[in-house]
């Protein structure tokens, strides 16, 4: 913790190069992905900030659109979109993911309901023909494709994509590697960047 907290004292001593974040924030980029400490958007994509909006959420899950259910992933999307105006949304998995590695081994979660709970948002469980590979990169992948998709289903998304005014993207993010795969529709493959 220490060598946090040491960085953080320092960090506000240089508010030359954040007084511009103080007038709003306009990002193009809705990024989704994990809430897993080894995954760091801006790290990947080299933004400053103030250039992503980030959501961030056990496997990446997008929870299905429902307005008599509001979620806070639901409302981030919604502000992104309909305020922020972003141009792109990516969804971001990774190797190595516990949420979908659980989903595909079908582990015992009762120890840990609001987990076992939230990972029954993923969908139906994604296609993997190897639940043992410790990277899941088929099952993550796949499920990334799930969650792109039920992005499609929220009216603010719908109207977006029909005006051509918003972008989907999917990636997977190897940990152990540090390269990104982004799914190309036209060959229904993920390919480096």
């Amino acid at each position: 913790m220490q060598p946090l907290i040491d960085n953080a004292r320092t960090f506000g001593q240089r508010p030359e190069e954040f007084a511009r974040l103080a007038e709003g924030q306009s990002p193009d980029v809705l990024f989704i992905t994990c809430s897993d400490s080894r995954v760091v958007p801006a790290l990947i994509t080299g933004a400053r900030p103030g250039e992503l909006f980030e959501l961030r959420t056990a496997g990446n899950i997008v929870p299905p659109h429902a307005l008599e259910h509001p979620t806070s992933e639901a409302a981030t999307i919604e502000y992104a979109v309909e305020v922020l105006g972003v141009k792109d949304i990516v969804v971001c998995g990774h190797s190595h993911c516990g949420a979908v590695g659980a989903v595909v081994r079908g582990d015992d979660l009762a120890a840990v309901p609001a987990v076992r709970d939230w990972l029954a948002h993923a969908a139906e469980q994604p296609k993997c023909e190897d639940p043992a590979d410790p990277t899941v990169a088929e099952a993550v992948q796949n499920h990334v494709l799930a969650q792109v998709l039920r992005l499609r289903s929220y009216p603010c998304i719908e109207r977006r994509l029909a005006e051509g005014r918003l972008g989907l993207h999917a990636w997977f993010y190897e940990v152990h590697t540090g390269t990104v795969w982004q799914h190309h529709a036209e060959t229904d493959t993920f390919e480096t960047l």
